[in-house]
């Protein structure tokens, strides 16, 4: 489909979906939401697509949050929508991996959209916050759930209270980012993370993800259970066979997703 507010690409194993808004700041409206949804779409449906990074065009911001010439006139009925909060949950819950390429400014809805995908990095210059108790609201796309997981009931509790932005190299000590690099290498360490990726056997990054969001959902007993069961089905794969074979063999693997 055609789109107006991302640009969309596949390089490789990897699909790029770039926020495009640079003069609004990459702000997430309700027609964004709608491609960025369309675009994850897209890219689950394409078998070619091992990884879906997700970053922000201008080099000032990844996104700023919801766009609040929106936000103005949201009334009860619309904030009980999922909106952004079903971003997030579509990107955890899809079976391929999700990355976001962070640089600049990471905030509100911003972050949340962040906080939906697997993995995150950052350039030195990003900023994380969730700034929404100075608007008289809270976060609505998944803030409160999902960040302190992430971070830790402390930081998480000091971000969403306090409202004030931390900088990447706190966000790396405190686990919201796991690498940062520079501007120029950004997105070619999210292209160097995505052909990893696709190295795996196509069950191993979908199983791992499911093994995390649902087992974090669960008792430690019910997920080592769930553990247990979903390595008892990968045991018996074809690819299995081919990936103990080729390390004995000491060669790459070709793996064939069966």
């Amino acid at each position: 489909m055609a789109y107006d507010n991302i640009l969309y690409e596949v390089d490789g194993p990897m699909a790029l979906v770039t926020i495009n808004r640079p003069a609004k700041h990459n702000a997430i409206s309700l027609a964004t939401l709608d491609e960025l949804q369309a675009a994850v779409r897209e890219a689950e449906q394409d078998d070619a697509v091992r990884v879906i990074t997700i970053t922000g065009a201008g080099g000032r911001a990844f996104a700023s949050g919801s766009d609040l010439g929106e936000v103005v006139d949201r009334d009860l009925s619309k904030a009980l929508e999922p909106i952004v909060q079903g971003l997030a949950d579509q990107l955890e819950r899809m079976p391929k991996p999700a990355i976001a390429a962070i640089d600049g400014i990471c905030m509100g809805g911003g972050l949340e959209v962040a906080l939906g995908c697997d993995l995150r990095i950052a350039t030195p210059s990003s900023q994380f916050a969730t700034p929404e108790g100075k608007l008289g609201i809270i976060p609505g796309g998944g803030a409160t759930a999902r960040l302190p997981r992430i971070v830790g009931r402390g930081w998480g509790m000091h971000m969403l209270l306090m409202g004030e932005p931390i900088d990447a190299e706190r966000a790396l000590v405190v686990g919201l980012i796991t690498r940062i690099v520079e501007k120029s290498e950004l997105l070619p360490e999210a292209r160097r993370m995505a052909e990893h990726l696709a190295e795996f056997a196509p069950f191993v990054p979908r199983t791992m993800k499911a093994m995390v969001n649902f087992g974090m959902e669960a008792s430690t007993a019910a997920a080592l259970m769930l553990e247990k069961y979903a390595q008892g089905a990968l045991v018996q794969t074809e690819d299995k066979q081919e990936g103990i074979a080729a390390f004995l063999e000491k060669r790459k693997p070709s793996f064939k997703g069966r």
